[in-house]
């Protein structure tokens, strides 16, 4: 079998947690889909920010499809129904990503677990067998890859600018990938976790610091540094290929 390090899913909310063989990656972030999505919301974000018109998607079937449904909801129909027109658009892209392919960086493997239905309820197979699924549970981590994610998030300058601090001599960390993310104000870098600083949390934070962004606020009066991702089972979004600054394979995907 090829070489994995971290595990994919398909999206967040129904794919199984499966090895990410390099060919696997690479036919992810260079798929039709991640392209599509991706190159969609920051086109509708450029035109907002721009003040440029919104016919094009306003009049898409799929946007239609999306207000449709968000309006038919219980509780929060009444409140999508009184956003403007950006911000729905804003919502429907951001629903769209959260749809397409991820990644489990700090991950190489979850255990197999009898797959349920919404009542908790075994799901068999055809003989009557319980089928068994890799949840993204923190509780189901096999193994973890040593690698960790940090994110910074809506960043005030050119996100290479960060990445490129990191090029420096004697940098504490080992980079095996660095992205901008959909949104293309930010920063994703995946490194190899430094024992000698701790766990997760410990790194992210420190990493921050030696960037510089520790304590920095970002273009939404937010702080940059994405303290969301200190869980181990943490998703993250997959890239368009021609968002990678810089992918180590060797490392990347050898265990």
């Amino acid at each position: 079998m090829e070489q994995y390090r971290f595990t994919t899913q398909e999206n967040q909310f129904t794919g199984e947690c499966l090895p990410c063989t390099a060919a696997t990656f690479k036919t992810i972030v260079n798929s039709a889909s991640v392209n599509n999505t991706i190159t969609t919301r920051q086109a509708i974000e450029k035109a907002i920010d721009d003040g440029l018109p919104l016919d094009n998607w306003i009049n898409c079937a799929n946007f239609h499809n999306f207000c449709q449904k968000q309006a038919a909801r219980p509780r929060a129909g009444e409140t999508f129904a009184a956003l403007s027109v950006e911000q729905k658009l804003q919502q429907w892209t951001n629903s769209q990503k959260m749809w397409t392919p991820c990644f489990i960086f700090a991950v190489r493997e979850f255990a197999a677990i009898p797959k349920t239905d919404k009542q908790g309820n075994p799901v068999l197979d055809a003989e009557g067998k319980e089928i068994l699924f890799r949840r993204r549970l923190q509780s189901s981590i096999r193994e973890l890859s040593c690698l960790f994610m940090f994110d910074g998030d809506h960043l005030p300058c050119d996100p290479r600018e960060i990445y490129e601090r990191t090029l420096r001599q004697n940098f504490p960390w080992k980079v095996r990938l660095a992205h901008v993310t959909s949104s293309g104000h930010g920063l994703r870098l995946v490194c190899e976790a430094n024992p000698d600083i701790g766990n997760i949390a410990d790194n992210q934070i420190e990493l921050g610091r030696e960037l510089g962004l520790l304590g920095m606020l970002g273009t939404t009066g937010k702080p940059v540094c994405d303290d969301s991702c200190i869980d181990a089972s943490r998703i993250s979004y997959a890239p368009r290929m021609c968002d990678i600054y810089f992918i180590d394979e060797d490392n990347l995907f050898n265990p």
